[in-house]
């Protein structure tokens, strides 16, 4: 019986050295093939593996189904790591904090932003969803437009149904378990990325998707398709969709996405070396060659479609 052991623990010593060293992917290897919106991360001086998990931002509540993999693996984590801290964002004095850092600077309204038919326009959908004037005139266009998408009392197209993230039904998940929780940036660094576009290019975004939305063309078919997609896990055509031309967004992809993506692969490796971890950030994230799978597989860790 010894003798089987003399043989057995060099095998277990190589195998556990061997799926911890740095892997080299071939260049048309680094971009996802595979549909998956869930991913375990390994290899790269990893002791224990963590999981890679593309959410989506909104989606009705009876269309959130947990992934089997992303469960089971939450058994084997010891913290959730979010694009901001959910913890953070929950945090009623943190929200208060950054209500400051969501308006312009230099006393900007929208009104300076838009001509008077659009800020009219504009005017009289803040009045619908209850967000009188004042402080809200003067919020950055972009952190108002979150605020129509992220309405709960409106319905996707097509379902009744109220609305939810995937990140705040994990983090919930997370909180059962007494799992740590953690963000790849901050809820500030995001504020401040809004200032990276100019005000103008937002408003004008934001009157576009108003304006889309009410003629049935925009922002209900966009989130129909997004949310096709995202059923069926196709990550890169997602990461297509965020940055295509016809959405506004083309020319700040780099600002929104790459440049962020980017910043966090050094992060996500030292949350993983501390300790297993889930990374759920949104699923536009993970496709493409600036996406996050990409990143990490260039990094030299072995990154798998569950």
């Amino acid at each position: 019986m010894k003798k089987y052991w003399y043989w057995l623990l060099p095998a277990l010593v190589w195998y556990s050295c061997a799926s911890s060293k740095k892997v080299t992917y071939a260049p048309d290897q680094l971009l996802p093939a595979e549909k998956s919106v869930f991913w375990k991360i390994s290899g790269n001086g990893l002791k224990k593996p963590s999981y890679l998990y593309g959410t989506i931002h909104l989606i009705p509540k009876d269309q959130f189904v947990l992934p089997k993999a992303a469960g089971a693996a939450l058994e084997n984590v010891r913290r959730v790591a979010f694009e901001i801290d959910m913890k953070e964002m929950t945090n009623i004095r943190t929200q208060m904090a950054l209500m400051s850092k969501a308006l312009m600077s230099g006393g900007k309204t929208l009104k300076d932003l838009l001509p008077e038919e659009d800020y009219a326009y504009v005017k009289n959908k803040m009045n619908e969803k209850g967000l009188p004037g004042g402080m809200f005139e003067r919020m950055k266009p972009m952190f108002l437009s979150t605020m129509f998408a992220g309405d709960e009392s409106g319905e996707a197209p097509g379902v009744n149904s109220a609305m939810t993230s995937v990140e705040m039904e994990l983090y919930r998940m997370a909180r059962r378990r007494k799992l740590e929780s953690a963000g790849l940036e901050t809820a500030a660094y995001q504020m401040a990325i809004f200032d990276s576009i100019p005000y103008e290019a937002q408003a004008k975004m934001l009157v576009e998707t108003l304006r889309n939305s009410d003629s049935g063309d925009g922002s209900d078919d966009e989130l129909a398709k997004m949310l096709e997609l995202y059923r069926n896990q196709d990550i890169n055509a997602m990461q297509v969709m965020i940055g295509d031309a016809d959405s506004g967004m083309k020319e700040y992809e780099d600002i929104l996405l790459k440049n962020r993506n980017r910043n966090w692969i050094p992060v996500m490796g030292r949350f993983m070396r501390e300790a297993p971890t889930m990374f759920a950030v949104g699923a536009g994230h993970l496709g493409g060659e600036s996406g996050v799978v990409a990143l990490l597989r260039k990094e030299g860790y072995r990154v798998e479609a569950l």
